[in-house]
């Protein structure tokens, strides 16, 4: 039996000169696809919990291809019938349609860029050629018709003449890595494949280091993946040559490895991890000829890399005995942590450090905002990075002997520019800005301090047009992550500029679980203390409420992946807090998330449903998917997921939807809109990124009563 909906729009429509108005009752009957139940259940210490949309977890059968393929055909036809949904979408390629440019980088006497004509679905490569225009070094808009083929990480050898590039195909998070000669772009040999989570480090000019899983029985992009390996590819061999350097016994069994090759070629640093929160680190000396392996760091409770080195002396970033981050040196003789010295110490302040052009650049975040001091490799303190004004600062990376290095600089209404600067003279200049159709003089941005269920205060960013009326009105974006030690700091987008166009206004707390406050703040957002990201959440929406910004008929929360947990979890506990509900590839089944892909590397943040009695029913307390009730009035809801994810499976999307539309009450419609051929969401093609973004929006302001969309003058 289908469920039926009725939904009733209010359309109000301006008739003649004298300003009266009439409203026209347009009423739809939505019947939402049948979605079958099951009888599947699983039994978590004595109690049983029922699955009934288990069967939705196999993204292989045809019953959920046909199941997909319903539900997207009926979201397009409630969209389709939002009038001014294709005025959005004009306005968002309007917009979109300026040049976009990454900071310069120097590889083998060369200067590549990345840059986007406007359109164009992907970033392409070019490079500087002396005397002559910049030619185009790799096009990924040529790798396939649909821009669904995107290019990944990209890394050079030693002297910058061959070029070992990965891509994805339909947004997975397994690669494929081609190598190719830098001067005359030649394909070089065989493509390797099956790669995932991966760098791809260098040594020297002979070959790299990458890192990937056994290949899954079953689906590759839901199965389990647990042993993470790290292998090395030598030039002119065969993929099933390569030979495996680490992760691959039971002693040495990781979810996460890596190895990175120093700038010198002198020394493999590797990584392994158990869950995205704490390392191991191991040190191989290449000029040792038996290869052994040094540990510098073995108990998986704090984080430590190696960013640079000058002979055997070590600079290593740690937040061992420092939650905020410091960076200690120590001879590779003997590297372990007694025998560590401070060369910047942690400060309140969490750090983020970089190096280029032989100094560090520590970049602090002061209340999620950047500050930048430039170091010597002596530990002197040469001054503070002028920014240009409040917001955040990326870059300050390059080779030791570069001269010049960039940095970008944006904030929540200032479009993303680049800047050199010479570290020598300490000035910066503007080296590129967009050309853009945006009135950044418009806008302003106020940080606010508000306090949580429990007291704690939390930072907000909220952002609008200047002049903005405090009347309860405005519609208003509540957006946040609060996870994995992840920091939401100010950076620009198009679809927050087109929303703020429209009078909108748009928030972003600083919830526990992320990083702008060091290890602590992270750590008090994890696990048992999981519901203090919630409460910090829903305290945000009540001070935007309280303070007049917007009212619960006027407030959308938006967040993806972990964040797409945070607005499954407070739609399901406020359903009357908030009008529109967007929680885009979540992580929503709390009790069966680490049973797939690399979930299980997730525990640090969540625990899981096995990890004993008093986790599985904290889990069960909280899991959006578990929390849907009958007879609830939910918001309106547009869940968004593509079904080629194969880091947070869209199983947690189908199940959530399932339940909510078996259940909701209310008048509000719930949604699900799923991206075929789209993954998690890096290498999303642009032209499929504005038919999200216009249908999304559309949606929010449609269900805020607001059916006029007024395209920028």
């Amino acid at each position: 039996m289908k469920n039926r909906l009725t939904i009733m729009s209010i359309a109000i429509l301006l008739v003649g000169c004298g300003g009266e108005h009439q409203t026209e009752e347009i009423v739809k009957n939505l019947e939402y696809p049948t979605t079958e139940k099951g009888g599947d259940s699983t039994v978590y210490f004595g109690t049983t919990i029922y699955d009934p949309y288990h069967w939705l977890e196999d993204d292989l059968s045809p019953e959920t291809g046909a199941w997909v393929k319903e539900q997207n055909g009926f979201t397009q036809e409630y969209i389709g019938q939002i009038g001014f949904r294709d005025k959005i979408k004009e306005r968002f390629s309007a917009l979109w349609d300026y040049e976009k440019v990454g900071e310069p980088f120097e590889k083998g006497g060369r200067t590549y860029y990345y840059k986007n004509d406007g359109l164009q679905d992907q970033y392409v490569i070019y490079r500087k050629v002396d005397g002559g225009e910049d030619e185009v070094f790799i096009n990924p808009n040529d790798f396939s018709q649909d821009g669904t083929i995107s290019l990944g990480d990209v890394s050079f050898s030693k002297d910058g003449n061959l070029v070992a590039y990965s891509i994805s195909e339909g947004g997975s998070d397994w690669r494929k890595v081609i190598i190719m000669d830098a001067a005359s772009k030649a394909i070089l040999e065989d493509t390797l494949v099956d790669i995932k989570f991966s760098g791809i480090s260098w040594k020297g000019n002979d070959g790299f280091y990458y890192s990937s899983y056994d290949k899954p029985k079953g689906s590759e992009l839901s199965a389990k993946t647990d042993q993470h390996k790290l292998y090395y590819h030598q030039l002119g061999t065969k993929q099933t040559k390569d030979k495996l350097v680490y992760g691959g016994t039971d002693a040495q069994k990781r979810r996460y490895v890596g190895g990175t090759v120093t700038e010198d070629d002198r020394y493999l640093m590797i990584s392994g991890a158990n869950s995205t929160s704490g390392n191991e680190l191991i040190l191989v000396d290449l000029q040792d000829p038996k290869g052994r392996m040094v540990s510098i760091t073995s108990d998986f409770e704090s984080d430590a890399y190696v960013m640079e080195n000058v002979g055997s002396k070590l600079y290593i970033a740690t937040n061992l005995n420092a939650p905020n981050m410091r960076i200690v040196t120590v001879d590779a003789s003997n590297p372990s942590s007694a025998n560590w010295v401070d060369f910047i110490a942690e400060t309140e302040d969490v750090l983020s450090p970089s190096t280029g052009a032989g100094f560090f650049f520590a970049h602090y975040m002061k209340d999620a905002v950047s500050q930048v001091l430039q170091y010597d490799y002596e530990g002197n303190l040469i001054g503070e990075v002028e920014l240009p004004g409040i917001g955040t600062a990326g870059g300050f990376g390059g080779e030791k002997d570069a001269e010049v290095i960039y940095f970008s600089f944006s904030n929540y209404h200032t479009p993303s520019s680049i800047y050199s600067f010479d570290p020598k003279t300490r000035i910066s200049s503007e080296y590129w800005s967009p050309e853009i159709a945006f009135d950044k003089e418009a806008y302003e941005s106020t940080q606010v301090f508000y306090k949580s269920k429990d007291g704690t205060e939390i930072p907000m960013i909220i952002t609008h047009k200047k002049g903005l009326v405090l009347d309860g009105t405005n519609p208003t974006i509540l957006y946040g992550y609060g996870g994995f030690n992840i920091s939401l700091t100010p950076s620009f987008s198009l679809y927050n500029a087109v929303w703020m166009e429209q009078g909108g206004v748009y928030a972003v707390p600083n919830l526990r679980g992320g990083g702008e406050y060091g290890k602590a703040w992270h750590d008090a957002g994890t696990q048992l203390k999981k519901q203090n990201v919630f409460d910090d959440f829903i305290a945000a929406a009540e001070y935007l409420i309280a303070n007049n910004y917007t009212s619960s008929d006027k407030l959308a929360i938006k967040g993806g992946s972990n964040g797409g947990l945070l607005v499954g979890a407070v739609m399901t506990q406020r359903p009357d807090l908030m009008k529109v509900a967007l929680p885009a590839v979540g992580v929503l089944d709390m009790l069966r998330y680490h049973t797939f892909t690399s979930g299980a590397g997730w525990a640090y943040d969540y625990g899981t449903s096995d990890q004993s009695e008093e986790m599985f029913k904290y889990l069960l307390g909280y899991s959006p998917v578990h929390n849907v009730k009958e007879g609830t009035a939910y918001p309106a809801t547009m869940v968004t997921t593509g079904d080629h994810d194969d880091r947070v499976v869209p199983a947690h999307s189908f199940k959530f939807i399932a339940e909510l539309q078996a259940k909701q009450s209310g008048s509000n419609p719930v949604l699900i809109r799923i991206e075929t051929n789209g993954g998690h969401g890096a290498g999303t093609p642009v032209s499929k990124i504005i038919d999200a973004y216009a249908d999304e929006m559309s949606f929010v302001l449609h269900n805020f009563g607001i059916n006029d969309f007024r395209l920028a003058e």
